[in-house]
């Protein structure tokens, strides 16, 4: 089933809220991205406003991923909005049967800050840049959405680097296997498929980085994968996905890190990783250490390749 949830979450992950049904749309508006278009139907007329916001923040997400990427992951989109009583994107799915299709929930009162604010629209578009795979590596697709998001947001200029590592500190001790775990591909609790994926695609970035000299990283790997044909509308192996990133970036980083984590509760020292990125977090604050010995494979991880949204 190729299918992608994204529930609601405070702080990057700490509360549910159920994901929205699809339902028959009302009003059309189009979106032209990169090698292709983004179809948006609305369940009911917004104010002028509000889809001028709402659209503004697809565009933004858009090119969010394109820049990860080097390319929009799919040449046709359609994306269904509904909306709830309050403010924000607070849910999302995304769907690769039948075509590439995301549905997202949105505030009737929301604002250009509750926008600004949002990582559903760009998480669920990263879900299409990865092929639907087994049930039990869910986390290779979480992780990646989670990882990737916040990157993908700073490379545009959206997010500065203080806010994506800063986020990352806090949030990623939830992803660290606790009492009774069997690994990544048996484990398949909340932390685990999220927080859990997305560490083990920090480390296969920082370590591909490490061994090409900071040339090529883990988006180098996933681009391959996604100029094969992988995206959410194909279902493959993991090991195909695997094979194919790795004989991009030249080291079996990918392969290796699957091995050790899949079966085994691997505890990562997330603090001397952060220490030697040269990231320091003190009472809500983020400073880096460039003297650090990583410091230039963080630099070049969140390294933006424009000044901002629309600019260049």
């Amino acid at each position: 089933m190729r299918m992608m949830d994204c529930p609601i979450s405070v702080a990057l992950g700490l509360a549910w809220l159920a994901c929205p049904v699809v339902v028959q749309a009302q009003t059309d508006q189009m979106l032209r991205v990169d090698r292709g278009e983004i179809e948006v139907a609305f369940a009911s007329p917004p104010s002028q406003a509000l889809k001028d916001l709402i659209m503004k923040r697809l565009t933004t997400s858009a090119e969010a991923v394109t820049a990860y990427y080097g390319q929009y992951p799919v040449t046709h989109l359609e994306i269904d909005v509904r909306f709830h009583p309050g403010h924000g994107v607070n849910s999302g799915k995304a769907f690769g049967w039948n075509g590439a299709r995301i549905a997202v929930s949105v505030g009737e009162a929301s604002t250009a800050s509750d926008f600004a604010n949002d990582w559903v629209t760009t998480h669920e578009m990263v879900h299409l840049a990865f092929p639907a795979v087994d049930e039990r590596h869910h986390w290779i697709q979480e992780g990646q959405a989670v990882y990737i998001e916040p990157v993908a947001r700073a490379r545009i200029g959206e997010l500065t680097a203080e806010k994506v590592w800063g986020d990352m500190v806090d949030a990623m001790p939830q992803g660290l296997p606790k009492e009774g775990d069997r690994g990544l591909d048996y484990t398949h609790t909340w932390g685990r498929t999220y927080w859990g994926g997305a560490i083990f695609c920090l480390l296969a970035d920082v370590e591909m980085r490490k061994r090409t000299y900071n040339q090529k990283g883990l988006e180098h790997a996933l681009r391959a994968i996604l100029s094969s044909g992988g995206t959410i509308e194909s279902e493959w192996s993991l090991e195909r996905a695997i094979e194919i990133g790795d004989r991009a970036v030249g080291v079996p980083v990918l392969h290796e890190l699957h091995e050790q984590m899949k079966a085994t509760p691997v505890n990562v020292d997330l603090n001397t990783l952060w220490q030697k990125l040269g990231v320091e977090r003190h009472n809500g604050e983020t400073r880096f250490d460039d003297t650090a010995p990583l410091a230039a494979i963080r630099r070049a991880i969140t390294k933006p390749v424009r000044e901002g949204p629309g600019g260049v």
